[in-house]
């Protein structure tokens, strides 16, 4: 029996819920009337149980409904983040809430 389940590459943008992480990916076609490249990127919640980090390059797989929004599960981690990559999205985040806070 065959794997049908589509599959997705992109990289972890946020983990600010538990097993949850938020997977941004990315891709680039050509309009069909003006034949310009356009490039669009979408967000999906992907179901974590490998304990991922934003900056993470992921393969995320199609999997039944867990819950309203998260359809999708983590397969693999293709890349680990660089600690400064980690610790650039640690700052950017403590800077979000400090802003939303004040």
């Amino acid at each position: 029996m065959s794997n049908n389940r589509r599959r997705l590459m992109g990289v972890v943008v946020a983990t600010k819920m538990t097993k949850t992480v938020t997977v941004q990916v990315d891709r680039s076609y050509r309009h069909p009337l003006y034949g310009k490249v356009v490039r669009s990127s979408k967000r999906f919640l992907a179901h974590d149980e490998l304990g991922c980090h934003p900056g993470d390059q992921v393969q995320i797989v199609e999997s039944r409904p867990i819950s309203k929004r998260k359809r999708w599960a983590v397969e693999t981690v293709l890349g680990r983040a660089s600690e400064s990559q980690v610790a650039a999205a640690g700052v950017v985040e403590e800077a979000a809430s400090v802003e939303v806070q004040a």
